[in-house]
């Protein structure tokens, strides 16, 4: 979905995010989340808070500067979700679709799992603007 987002500053305390440009369907691809392959035993090491671990071997680190999906922040409750997808190259791809319908203006936004939410969000408390929040 080429051009179907923008980045611009996101909900206070989160930097910059990635908005829908035009409205998305439920279940459409949106972006995907790319990046350098490395091993994961690498990534466990590394204090990247850019990482989408694709399985216990590969991770890839994405950081934003050349990745767009690496602007969509965490949600406890949110509107896309990754997954991992064998692609045509033979390799493992990362792709975001929508889990609802999202309309013109509204941030992106993913759950980015315990281990994250846990390392680096609980500590300082979550800014996803949900009601609710793991606990």
């Amino acid at each position: 979905m080429s051009g179907a987002f923008v980045v611009r500053p996101g909900r206070p305390g989160t930097g910059l995010g990635l908005y829908a440009v035009g409205d998305i369907g439920k279940g459409d691809f949106i972006i995907e989340y790319r990046g350098t392959r490395i091993p994961t035993r690498v990534a466990d090491e590394s204090s990247s808070r850019y990482l989408f671990e694709v399985d216990a071997n590969w991770t890839i680190e994405g950081p934003p500067e050349i990745n767009t999906a690496g602007y969509i922040n965490h949600a406890c409750i949110p509107n896309v979700e990754a997954k991992v997808e064998a692609g045509a190259d033979g390799e493992d791809h990362i792709n975001v679709y929508a889990l609802r319908d999202i309309h013109d203006g509204e941030e992106l936004a993913m759950d980015y799992g315990d281990e994250y939410y846990d390392e680096f969000i609980r500590p300082h408390g979550c800014r996803c603007g949900a009601t609710r929040h793991r606990s």
